[in-house]
């Protein structure tokens, strides 16, 4: 397992441009960086490797953006436009020996309305098969996309973990899992830990968020219960923190960051990173002396 940051904590979309990040994130004391593409155009594959490689942080997370226009679930065009896309991102990551893409790529982030059970089947059957031949794209790269449900203020599509798996068993591919985030699950599910076990042969990504969007472990998610059932199903992924600065000012928008939430990028993410390895420690000594 490996513990990391994803560059939307500074960067409303990794370029080159960015590339000193890396360094940056590594004196955080991250061990994998999550790269949030909004325009795959704007990365040299290969400057972008040898930064990776030149501090030890290899196999990064490839994570994308779904705004306006990227909509698998939407007209032609848009499903066209999304589905490029998706495909841009698996090429990168193959060139950056990534494992995973992940993010809610079945809809445009913030399309949110009523719909009829009609309608609703009828979109995702739409989604499914838009997935289908992107999935066969990612599985002969090794690749897994792992896709994020989000809360009902974001999306109006997947807002919960068993809703995820309905739309994977739907697809029938190996290569389509669960990206799950605390701060959606926070808002949406019954009980995180419970969801987390139902789900867990289906989940591939993990994104720690604090409630509030602020310090990890000065929140209301339930920490230990999150990192009790994620030991509990082995996963033995990766688990990135995710936030926003105010500082950022584009993000902060998107996001709904209108206070200040901690000090500083760096605070939020030496103490962050701090805390989900002490409590994974914890978890771990736990479950193992109660075998």
């Amino acid at each position: 397992m490996r513990f990391g940051l994803n560059t939307f904590l500074v960067s409303p979309g990794f370029t080159d441009s960015d590339l000193s990040l890396i360094e940056t994130f590594n004196n955080y004391s991250a061990e994998v960086i999550e790269l949030a593409i909004v325009e795959p155009s704007l990365v040299t594959a290969s400057k972008l490797r040898e930064a990776l490689h030149h501090v030890g942080l290899g196999e990064p997370i490839v994570c994308g953006a779904f705004g306006a226009g990227r909509d698998l679930r939407g007209a032609p065009e848009q499903v066209e436009t999304a589905s490029a896309y998706i495909s841009d991102l698996i090429d990168l990551a193959v060139k950056l020996d990534s494992k995973i893409v992940c993010g809610p790529m079945y809809s445009e982030t913030g399309r949110t309305s009523a719909h009829t059970a009609k309608e609703r089947e009828a979109q995702s059957v739409q989604i499914a098969e838009a997935l289908r031949p992107l999935c066969a794209k990612a599985e002969a790269a090794g690749v897994l996309l792992a896709v994020e449900p989000l809360n009902r203020f974001e999306t109006d599509c997947i807002n919960t973990l068993d809703q995820a798996v309905c739309l994977i068993e739907r697809v029938g591919s190996p290569a389509l899992k669960i990206h799950i985030d605390t701060f959606h699950m926070h808002i949406e599910e019954a009980d995180s830990a419970a969801a987390i076990r139902r789900a867990g042969k289906y989940i591939a990504h993990v994104h720690a968020s604090a409630s509030h969007r602020g310090l990890l472990g000065k929140d209301q998610v339930d920490w230990q219960g999150v990192l009790r059932a994620l030991n509990e199903i082995d996963y033995t992924g990766d688990i990135v923190i995710e936030s926003f600065s105010a500082e950022n000012t584009v993000i902060a928008k998107a996001t709904s960051i209108w206070r200040k939430l901690y000090e500083s990028p760096e605070q939020l993410s030496v103490e962050g990173l701090e805390f989900l390895r002490e409590n994974w420690k914890l978890v771990c000594e736990s479950r193992c002396q109660s075998v």
